[in-house]
């Protein structure tokens, strides 16, 4: 290491420390960004130092779950592993992660999909896991295809990457084909059977990513994700390496099995987490473990230790009422959660808080994309807008014909369900910025973990 590089680590490991020991803040970006500022390559020099290698994790909707379950499965194998646990997954953050150790066997980081240009070309990662991509932040990200682009740049400065694709999402497929053109090693896990879900609005990709064709499916598991083909024979799902049958999923909890290519007998993974887009997370995390070299009864041990404590469907107790925390930042993630509220038998509210942050993405149109019709005559419901763009959300759901009040935080929304049963649970469901404050005041107002 040289003088500069000792200097920026140095400098980022000192902040790291005055932030968390002296302001009790959160260190999870400003170090790295310290350390940058000093040593503009100081994530490469501190990934070289990495025993076994990396492994990034990026996608529109689950990378924080998928990177957290599958960091916490390499750890109970036995390694030492550096993560960026609370999501802080531009460069900043991901050499903050990389700061307090010195000879980790892995670092399993989560990657913003458009700074994966900025960290693949220094970490070069062994493994990219690609989780799905929606639309997300249009003011920020633009559409889709200049996502597409910049992963398809990043992987190609980083030429000894294998790549882990959902082989379900059409739009990661786009990818897989164009770095595997390029000599990019890619992976694929799917589910391999008809769950017979209710289509959603696919307005993603409806095409072909070669011809422009419209896409043919067997079945789709949600949004564009499924069993997809080309009429014209020049893109389809691909075979996949990693491909879970026998699926069960609730909102209290999936399993299913998982066969890997080569091998004959299946795996049952199983948890206590509930969603569709879940059995995918969780897929994804098995297929990376695996190829790290975690057995499969570790990997279900760590997933059975496992429990949600960033905001990701996590459940609190405040009052004897049940309350639901969860991140729905695009349409594809509120329609997924609407889903799971579906299957809930009870009566129920939901608060809905929408900010308009940068880094939220200023643009909330997003939200005349999600479904909300599907809430319309369900029985005792109450809802709730709130955020900084309350009344768009109150209006898009009078569109849908749902009556919403508005409520400036979780406490006000409780209070207007004090004269309903306390055995009807509330559901909140936040975008980005909303998502911390919004967990803090639940740990306020007494919430413990359900």
């Amino acid at each position: 290491m040289g003088l500069r590089s000792a200097v920026a680590t140095g400098a980022g490991r000192f902040t790291h420390w005055a932030l968390g020991s002296v302001l009790h803040r959160s260190a999870s970006q400003l170090p790295g960004r310290v350390a940058l500022a000093i040593d503009p390559g100081l994530m490469g020099e501190l990934a070289g130092k990495l025993r076994c290698g990396s492994i990034v994790v990026c996608g529109t909707n689950g990378k924080t779950t998928t990177n957290n379950v599958l960091a916490s499965a390499v750890e109970a194998a036995g390694n030492s592993v550096l993560c960026n646990r609370v999501g802080a997954n531009m460069a900043p953050g991901v050499t903050s992660a990389l700061l307090p150790g010195s000879s980790a066997d892995w670092a399993v980081m989560e990657a913003d999909e458009l700074s994966t240009i900025d960290i693949l070309p220094a970490l070069k990662p062994t493994y990219l896991v690609l989780l799905n991509l929606f639309r997300d932040q249009l003011d920020r990200a633009g559409e889709i295809d200049r996502v597409q682009d910049t992963i398809v740049r990043a992987l190609a400065a980083s030429p000894n990457t294998t790549l882990v694709v959902d082989g379900d999402d059409p739009l990661c497929v786009g990818v897989a084909y164009r770095a595997a053109a390029a000599g990019t090693k890619v992976l694929a896990f799917g589910i391999g059977e008809d769950l017979h879900q209710r289509p959603d609005r696919v307005p993603e990709a409806r095409f072909c990513q070669r011809c422009g064709a419209e896409l043919e499916y067997d079945y789709r598991s949600y949004a564009q994700l499924g069993s997809f083909r080309c009429p014209n024979g020049d893109f389809q799902r691909p075979e996949l390496d990693f491909v879970a049958t026998g699926v069960k999923a609730d909102r209290t909890g999936v399993s299913f099995d998982v066969t890997r290519r080569g091998e004959k007998a299946p795996v049952r993974v199983s948890a206590n987490f509930g969603g569709i887009y879940m059995v995918y997370n969780l897929l994804a995390a098995y297929a990376a473990a695996s190829l790290a070299g975690v057995d499969a009864q570790t990997f279900q041990r760590a997933l059975d230790d496992y429990h949600p404590q960033n905001g990701r469907l996590q459940h609190f107790q405040i009052g004897g009422r049940e309350v639901v925390l969860n991140l729905a930042k695009n349409p594809t993630g509120l329609n997924q959660n609407i889903s799971l509220m579906e299957e809930d038998p009870r009566e129920k509210g939901v608060f809905i808080l929408v900010n308009d942050h940068p880094n939220d993405g200023t643009d909330v149109s997003w939200i005349w994309d999600v479904d909300f019709e599907r809430l319309v005559g369900r029985p005792g419901l109450r809802v709730f807008a709130g955020g900084t763009r309350a009344g768009d959300v109150q209006v898009r759901l009078k569109y849908a014909g749902i009556d919403a009040s508005i409520a400036r935080s979780v406490a006000e929304a409780l209070g207007r369900m004090g004269d309903i049963p306390t055995s009807h649970p509330l559901y909140v469901l936040t975008n980005y910025s909303a998502l911390f404050p919004t967990k803090a005041e639940l740990e306020r107002l007494g919430g413990k973990d359900a």
